[in-house]
């Protein structure tokens, strides 16, 4: 279900905006100024914003900013009809739309379906990419990169660094990693795992002796992700 946080001082627009939201099958948390208004950003992590930037306490505008430092939501602004500076401002601070007041209950749902469709086309676009360090992972398009350069990789190898990717801190015993990578049917040495690394390492490592990548657990078997 979708999550919708509304941000108004206004009672009765808040009323008006929950109830037609409701009716659409959102999820709606309501705040009445600013600074509930974030707190409630933070805890109840909304999949879209409507936000007034007339509020009493903290300028919309501000809000406005906070929200896109924290991290990218899409964020539809309410403003008085010719407040022509406020809605430049507001998109330039990093809102997606805004909408008007007064407002028609089927403009602002339109309004947001178009916005949460465009977010999810340009989410299905972007290659899933891992970070870690100096090494980057794309997942999508099966590249490696060190310091920006292309890594060349095995099949056996970029198998095993996939799934250590996927797991960050998880560890895996050599035996899971040989089943995984090599398949449940091989009937194989787990001794191959370690052989597989020790390469592995020497292309992604800056020492191999004292990885940072891929750690070893003495005893139980190998992890990504160091100090």
């Amino acid at each position: 279900m979708t999550k919708v946080l509304v941000i108004d001082d206004e009672p009765a627009i808040r009323d008006l905006i929950e109830m037609i939201l409701e009716r659409e099958n959102f999820k709606v948390m309501t705040a009445a100024d600013g600074k509930s208004g974030l707190e409630a950003f933070l805890s109840f992590n909304p999949d879209i914003v409507i936000l007034d930037l007339m509020l009493p306490d903290i300028s919309g505008l501000d809000v406005c900013r906070e929200m896109t430092k924290i991290r990218k939501t899409p964020i539809i602004i309410l403003t008085a009809k010719d407040d022509i500076v406020d809605k430049v401002l507001g998109l330039e601070l990093g809102a997606d739309d805004y909408i008007t007041k007064p407002f028609d209950g089927r403009e602002l749902i339109a309004r947001m379906k178009t916005v949460l469709r465009r977010l999810e086309k340009s989410a299905d676009s972007s290659p899933e990419i891992v970070r870690h360090l100096d090494l980057e992972i794309n997942l999508t398009n099966k590249m490696v990169f060190k310091n920006g350069a292309p890594v060349e990789l095995t099949l056996r190898e970029y198998q095993l660094l996939e799934l250590f990717a996927k797991n960050p801190q998880r560890v895996f015993s050599r035996e899971e990693l040989l089943s995984r990578a090599w398949g449940y049917d091989f009937m194989g040495d787990s001794r191959a795992v370690d052989i597989t690394i020790a390469r592995l390492r020497k292309k992604i490592e800056d020492d191999s002796a004292s990885p940072r990548h891929i750690i070893t657990v003495y005893g139980f078997g190998y992890r990504f992700g160091g100090k």
